[in-house]
């Protein structure tokens, strides 16, 4: 769904004309509720993100603060939010569709994977320009380098996904294979490895915990394989495996460890996500099992044009609203302290604070809105020319993997050249460039 309405009129400049004329293109034998749950799912993490987000002003200085901090009655949404796990599921069963497809028309792993790799990638660098920019600015101008470092930290939280579903992306051929050769055995054993990894981490070093970035997420990617086969399709079948996962998650945050928020709330001793924990993968299993049970008749409504345009217009730009989202709301802020403290002084979790959610919530996406607009066209950009050996991609993806990763931990304020990481910054771009990524390719 990539051509553009043949005329140069109206339908050029209005993006819903363009979104329904792609709609109209689209094959009868699309499933169209990947392409929406990937839709919704974006707009819980957005949603999620702001309505979480509680900076507020006292005694003169900028607090960075969760809701989830100030009330824990909110912990509990943090079921609802924390749709990540759907982000796996889908891309596990577009994965496999781009896979097979490459295989029956010839193409090499190489080439499918400078594809993904360009598509993943190419986004995210504008993004991480701008942040140097920023903070390099920031600290010019007398800004303390602590502060530079918490706002990048909060900007640039969205790309830890990137750096793991990346790696995900590089293994597929493996994991693919796996799931023909071994069915759910391939997915047993991934969840037998986060079982013993979470057993290691309250037992042996929390440092353990952190292979399961692989086990827990690539065994929700192998789920999306299972859908793509028909095996979890059905009311049937889907409400199953939510009523089992909700089971074992109820049990593991009463009777475990396992705290009842699927976020990390600060201060807290133990997170159910940094790293993750299995308890993730429950609530992984009951939020697919319970969205697929309903897909029959969301396939029947997504069959009419005005529904599914919207679908095609938001994943035109869903790459941009995800990892732009919490840019736009920390400059938000930063402009709402110019402005005297404006919105920032209301204790978060009172009643005023909650009266004036909807408020931010529209600043929020005013403020994200350029951001969507203008650096949409990342997402569009295509592959080179020339297909890199199969050695030299995995090598960039790597770098890229790893210095993503390290970008959201810690933000991109440090003590080298203009106060950025440098030699952490390196690892992304160096990575692009190996791979032949280039976001400004049309």
């Amino acid at each position: 769904m990539s051509d553009l309405p043949p005329d140069t009129g109206q339908n050029k400049k209005n993006i819903w004309a363009q979104a329904k004329f792609l709609a109209g293109k689209t094959p009868e034998s699309r499933n169209r509720y990947v392409d929406f749950l990937r839709a919704v799912s974006i707009f819980a993490v957005v949603f999620g993100h702001w309505l979480m987000a509680a900076p507020y002003v006292n005694g003169g200085g900028i607090n960075i603060t969760s809701l989830l901090e100030h009330q824990e009655w909110v912990r509990w949404l943090s079921w609802g939010f924390q749709v990540m796990p759907v982000f796996f599921l889908v891309g596990g069963y577009s994965n496999s569709i781009s896979w097979q497809s490459a295989r029956r028309k010839g193409k090499s792993y190489a080439e499918w994977l400078q594809v993904r790799l360009q598509r993943l990638i190419g986004p995210v660098l504008p993004l991480l320009v701008l942040w140097m920019a920023l903070a390099a600015g920031a600290q010019w101008i007398g800004l303390s380098s602590e502060m530079v470092k918490v706002a990048s930290q909060m900007a640039l939280i969205p790309i830890w996904f990137l750096a793991v579903y990346t790696a995900v992306v590089v293994l597929v051929p493996l994991t693919y294979r796996a799931w023909q050769k071994f069915g759910f055995k391939s997915v047993a054993a991934l969840l037998l490895a986060a079982v013993i990894d979470d057993y290691l981490f309250f037992t042996v070093d929390r440092a353990a915990g952190w292979f399961n970035y692989g086990f827990i997420w690539l065994a929700i990617h192998q789920l999306g394989y299972a859908w793509r086969d028909g095996y979890m399709a059905g009311a049937r079948q889907g409400l199953a495996w939510a009523i089992a996962g909700a089971a074992v998650l109820i049990g593991l945050v009463t009777l475990g460890p396992y705290p009842v928020s699927m976020v990390s709330v600060p201060g807290n001793d133990i997170s159910n996500t940094l790293p993750p924990k299995i308890s993730v993968l429950a609530l992984g299993i009951a939020q697919c099992g319970l969205l697929l049970s309903i897909e029959s008749p969301m396939r029947r409504w997504l069959a009419n044009l005005t529904p599914w345009a919207a679908v095609v217009l938001v994943n035109s730009m869903i790459m941009t609203v995800f990892l732009w989202h919490l840019t736009a709301s920390t400059l938000a802020i930063g402009g709402a302290m110019l402005f005297d403290n404006a919105g920032l002084t209301v204790p978060p979790g009172s009643g005023a604070w909650w009266a004036a959610r909807p408020v931010w919530i529209l600043v929020y996406l005013a403020a994200l809105l350029p951001f969507a607009l203008g650096f949409g066209r990342f997402e569009r950009s295509s592959p080179g020319p020339v297909v890199f050996p199969p050695w030299r991609l995995v090598t960039a993806a790597l770098l890229i993997c790893a210095g993503l990763a390290l970008l959201a931990l810690d933000g991109v304020a440090g003590s080298g050249w203009l106060g950025l990481k440098v030699w952490v910054l390196v690892l992304p771009f160096a990575g692009a460039v190996i791979a032949g990524i280039n976001p400004l390719r049309s």
